[in-house]
């Protein structure tokens, strides 16, 4: 199973929108989202991706709350399951127990992937390029035996997608 994990769009509408198309070009089947969303558009995109998807508010997301029926926002933190493997996904990494699968959390900004005690821990860092002139997301390959992280990082400024991999056995 292939899915890719998106975090702190902010109003960077045009490059969630590239993030999302670039990821669902790689096979991806599922779209989570840890949250600063921020804008209705981006909400927007997320629904029309045609992947199932999920998503929880992030600490900019207060004004999406009237918005949360129709695009399932979800607080903070939401556990859920895809097909076998069961996730914690959260924005601020409050939350930290490997008391699932893998744990996805976002708010740092920061690109991280860790896997201790039978848990993933993945941060996808910034989609909005707000902290350096990177735009980054993940595809996360869930296979029996092991995790693959595709991480994707993307200078503001050129066209490219450059890819970093990192394996864990299950």
């Amino acid at each position: 199973m292939k899915i890719a994990v998106l975090s702190d769009s902010h109003k960077k509408v045009d490059l969630t929108k590239e993030a999302i198309d670039f990821l669902k070009a790689k096979g991806a089947q599922y779209l989570i989202h840890a949250g600063d969303l921020c804008l209705r558009e981006n909400l927007e995109l997320l629904k029309s991706s045609s992947l199932p998807y999920v998503c929880v508010y992030g600490n900019n997301d207060n004004s999406l709350v009237h918005l949360s029926n129709e695009f399932k926002i979800e607080n903070e933190p939401y556990y859920f399951k895809i097909e076998d493997i069961k996730f914690k996904l959260m924005h601020l990494p409050f939350y930290m127990t490997g008391d699932c699968d893998v744990v996805i959390f976002g708010h740092t900004h920061i690109f991280e992937s860790e896997y201790k005690g039978n848990t993933l821990f993945l941060n996808p860092g910034e989609i909005c390029a707000r902290e350096k002139p990177l735009s980054e997301c993940v595809l996360l390959e869930i296979n029996p035996n092991e995790y693959i992280i595709n991480y994707y990082s993307k200078n503001i400024n050129e066209k490219e997608f450059l890819k970093k991999e990192i394996k864990y056995e299950r």
